[in-house]
């Protein structure tokens, strides 16, 4: 039984980024990540590296690995122990690019702000 709930950031427009992201993926890999997302729901902070690592400022990548490609997931954590995916990418460098770095930061801004509004 799940202890956390795994939700998808969804825009303004109604785009939800990391959905359309690992939807695009290799059938192997998109079923690697939906799987790396349950165990995620039931470790939620518990887990660790090689499947989850904390970046920069609670934002969190899950990393897969399928062959030579390697994929990576951001999320934060929120409040009513709720994970929050923003966003993905495939890795082709060394480091995570600061960009989806900051685009997961600012996508946690906006849904802060929006959980905010409705109190």
């Amino acid at each position: 039984m799940p202890n956390y709930q795994v939700e998808f950031f969804e825009m303004e427009n109604g785009a939800v980024p990391a959905e359309a992201f690992i939807d695009s993926l290799d059938v192997k890999m998109s079923a690697k990540i939906y799987r790396l997302l349950g165990m995620i729901e039931c470790n939620g902070p518990e887990l660790r590296e090689p499947y989850s690592k904390h970046l920069d400022d609670g934002i969190f990548e899950l990393r897969a690995v399928f062959g030579s490609n390697i994929t990576r997931v951001l999320y934060f954590f929120f409040i009513g122990k709720r994970i929050i995916v923003t966003n993905g990418f495939v890795k082709k460098t060394q480091k995570t690019p600061i960009s989806e770095i900051d685009k997961a930061k600012a996508y946690r801004k906006q849904y802060i702000e929006r959980e905010e509004a409705k109190r």
